[in-house]
């Protein structure tokens, strides 16, 4: 049980219950202009622990890794925002990468934004600290006729399809390397003609490949007038270390894609391969059959979904994914876990005729929300799941019955939190540790003596200021306090 002291937090922006999960909540809040921002990690008790000021505002949620993997003292946020000019714009344009330092300072940024590329929404921290990002690949008319496309719906012809980038950051030069990359012009399907570079085949004989015609390609146009031709807008990204495998979510196709991230980059153009064999191939896909052919629009699950990821080994319901699907019933969202059929030989049961399964989930959490945009869902080693409803910038902790047991609306006017996750106290054992002042390695009843002094004393030492505002007041020792406690 924490010690909660009235008076010192306000309660109109939290909801305490006894039994969330303990740790620090990370986000960025922002509009959808290219603002300043800032990323939060906060205790459940809603006191700042860290806090990294940026120039430019999210396209999607921040990363931690711990320092310590690259031979750094603590630990490191990786955010991907907005670049100022962005050469393909439509929701969740973003364009560059940061990583900065346990102290805010930035030790390096990249850029993915020219005529060809342009980074989008999220990105994924692999253990080694390099990273796997989101780009739209521009085609023009000639090219995407090539690959059998028919039409694409805006007024400049052009189509943006989806291509991961796996960079390798150097920290101490500022320079990177693309190590490994994927496009999904390498495994497309069509059944117009032979004469097309692109396979030829019956589409539902090739769950493995995209139908090149499958869906609408952009609208009328992006901001300010942009031509807009994306296709697949995929919106988030994560991966797999056991199954060293990449899924990624789509959503005008309502569909989320495994591939295998083991191959060569040459094995991931190609269809063999890999600790799986396939190569760059679809491994598994769920949600909406109909794009393969094996389904209806009654099989369709997934709408405009977002932010899948698997759930961590110790977690309940570990192997599983997990995500947040916008647009799931009456203008309702959802927070939904499945599992996927895997294989001991990292492909997934598929039979010739079937869709993937399986055909619902396995476990719910919906009502009194919605967003139409961005969100997420995470689950937490104790069980329990944490949603972000992005457009009412609204955190939230549920047990798997469904009750919430904590809760967290960032202020703001206009305010959207793309998505929030939450990591253990113990994530950080690699910092200087705040809150120990006589370097014991223990945060007990010396340490709240330590800063009582330090107050009487109208002295100031870093490791006692726990919300980092410069300052050790009384709401440093409550931070203490709960510590203990917790």
């Amino acid at each position: 049980m924490k010690l909660f002291i009235l008076g010192l937090i306000s309660l109109t922006s939290f909801i305490f219950s006894d039994d969330p999960y303990e740790g620090y909540v990370l986000y960025t809040p922002g509009g959808m202009g290219n603002d300043n921002s800032t990323s939060y990690l906060r205790d459940v008790d809603g006191n700042v622990y860290n806090s990294w000021t940026h120039s430019s505002g999210p396209a999607s949620m921040p990363y931690l890794l711990a320092g310590d993997e690259l031979g750094f003292e603590n630990t490191l946020l990786y955010y991907p925002s907005r670049s100022s000019s962005p050469t393909m714009e439509v929701g969740g344009v973003g364009g560059k990468i940061e990583i900065y330092n346990w102290d805010g300072n930035l030790l390096w940024t990249y850029e993915i934004s020219d005529n060809t590329y342009q980074h989008h929404h999220d990105i994924d921290v692999l253990p080694n600290g390099n990273i796997l990002a989101v780009t739209w690949q521009r085609l023009y008319s000639s090219e995407w006729e090539n690959l059998g496309r028919t039409s694409v719906n805006n007024s400049l012809n052009q189509m943006w399809t989806t291509a991961i980038f796996e960079i390798e950051p150097n920290l101490e030069t500022g320079s990177s390397e693309i190590v490994w990359e994927w496009h999904i012009i390498d495994h497309l399907v069509q059944d117009l003609s032979s004469s097309y570079n692109s396979t030829y085949g019956e589409i539902s004989e090739h769950p493995e490949l995209m139908d090149v015609n499958c869906g609408n390609v952009g609208s009328s146009g992006g901001p300010g007038g942009q031509a807009n031709g994306d296709w697949m807008h995929v919106n988030a990204i994560d991966y797999n270390v056991e199954l060293d495998q990449i899924v990624f979510s789509s959503r005008h196709q309502g569909e989320v894609y495994i591939i295998d991230h083991s191959t060569t980059t040459e094995e991931a153009a190609g269809h063999s391969g890999g600790n799986s064999g396939l190569g760059g191939d679809f491994l598994y896909r769920w949600g909406n059959p109909q794009n393969y052919d094996r389904g209806n629009s009654s099989n369709q699950i997934l709408n405009d979904q977002h932010s899948v990821n698997w759930i961590e080994p110790g977690s309940p319901g570990e192997g599983n994914l997990i995500l947040f699907n916008n647009s799931h019933s009456n203008n309702s969202s959802a927070a939904l876990e499945f599992s996927p059929p895997l294989n001991s030989n990292y492909t997934y049961d598929l039979s010739n005729t079937n869709a993937y399964a399986p055909t619902t989930y396995t476990w719910i959490h919906q009502g009194g929300f919605h967003s139409d945009v961005q969100s997420g869902a995470f689950r937490q080693p104790n069980g329990n799941t944490l949603i972000t409803d992005a457009n009412s910038s609204d955190i939230f902790e549920v047990t798997y019955d469904g009750d919430i047991v904590w809760q967290y609306t960032v202020p703001g006017n206009n305010m959207m939190v793309p998505r929030a996750q939450k990591y253990g106290y113990d994530y950080f054992d690699n910092n200087t540790t705040l809150g120990d002042l006589n370097n014991d390695n223990v945060i007990n009843v010396l340490d709240i003596i330590a800063t009582v002094n330090l107050i009487l004393n109208a002295e100031y030492n870093n490791a006692a200021d726990m919300n980092q505002d410069n300052t050790v007041n009384v709401l440093d020792i409550v931070a203490l306090v709960n510590i203990i406690l917790g």
